[in-house]
């Protein structure tokens, strides 16, 4: 299918979308401006006499792997957010409906439009990483109050160490049938790291809701300040240092290696809105490694391109410095 072709697609999309914000919200669309970010999922920035807007359309087939009770709960807690002066965009529900269907069976949503722009990771300063550390600070003690239901279970079941050495043998002998010599040496890394690991270490206890998928592309900011946290579609009952860990990693690292000085101050931010023990950020890295090596690090790497080659390059850094990491970030 040619970029003309997909193209017209979208514009018959947003027609569509647009006729039925007419109807239900009585808001004509004047102009309206694409946004190319995320994945399948399409997003304008539109004008109208009301002011300005975002439309996010969900693309069917991904739709399909949500659940709309859980997608309603993500989106009621981002209302919350936003009352409580997190960075967030404000929705726009009808009749507590925040998703909304067209004509043609499109699902969407409204919300506000926020100014920002989003940084290339590892390029975060001191000032950037310490207001995104309040901010995220903030998002999980609202998160995480009385008002919110606590679950027995968080989404990521950390397996046994057995297990996931056990899986990286099975990465391993597909890597050495494909004859991937320099993937090999990845793998046998990571069983390395693995059996040096100790599951008791880790602080699994410490549950609660989080937005999971806190990196660079879902955070505006505005000069030094954070103006968004955005898309929420993955909040679940997990772990909140998740989200620390990612955004530091996020942010953090580039190719002279981790900015300790930037994850420091996000740390000093975070601290500031919710306690946490000492070690917090080392045993987050490791866990975030723990669950997300597997995701990225696999025979095909090599293939990769988009943002799963960012991820994997984290995965990799985490894979070879965790040890170092414990030492340079042992009071954070």
């Amino acid at each position: 299918m040619g970029v003309f072709q997909v193209d017209e697609i979208h514009k018959e999309i947003l027609e569509d979308i647009s006729e039925t914000c007419l109807r239900v919200y009585g808001m004509e669309i004047m102009d309206s401006f694409p946004i190319y970010r995320g994945w399948l999922n399409l997003k304008w920035q539109v004008r109208t006499e009301q002011g300005m807007y975002l439309i996010k359309q969900f693309n069917k087939e991904r739709f399909q792997k949500y659940s709309n009770e859980e997608l309603h709960f993500a989106y009621t807690q981002q209302e919350r957010l936003f009352l409580h002066n997190v960075p967030c965009p404000k929705l726009f529900p009808i009749d507590r409906q925040y998703l909304l269907k067209s004509g043609k069976g499109e699902r969407f949503m409204i919300m506000e439009f926020c100014k920002g722009s989003i940084l290339q990771p590892g390029t975060a300063t001191e000032l950037h990483m310490y207001q995104l550390g309040k901010a995220t600070g903030r998002m999980h003690r609202v998160l995480n109050d009385a008002n919110t239901p606590r679950k027995k279970n968080p989404e990521f079941i950390a397996p046994s160490l057995e297990h996931r050495i056990n899986y990286w043998h099975s990465v391993l002998k597909d890597a050495e049938g494909k004859r991937k010599q320099s993937i090999i040496s990845i793998i046998e890394k990571q069983m390395q790291v693995t059996q040096s690991m100790k599951l008791e270490d880790f602080t699994l206890h410490d549950t609660g809701w989080a937005h999971r998928d806190l990196f660079m592309d879902n955070i505006l900011f505005q000069e030094d300040q954070v103006s968004a946290i955005l898309d929420f579609d993955r909040l679940k009952y997990d772990y909140p240092q998740l989200d620390v860990a990612r955004a530091v990693i996020s942010g953090c690292l580039s190719d002279n290696g981790l900015n300790v000085s930037a994850a420091t101050a996000f740390m000093e931010g975070y601290k500031e809105e919710r306690k946490v023990d000492e070690g917090y950020l080392y045993k987050a890295l490791c866990l975030l490694w723990y669950m997300e090596s597997t995701w990225w690090i696999e025979a095909d790497m090599d293939e990769f391109i988009g943002p799963p080659v960012r991820f994997a390059e984290e995965m990799l850094w985490l894979g070879e410095n965790l040890q170092e990491l414990e030492s340079w970030l042992n009071d954070l």
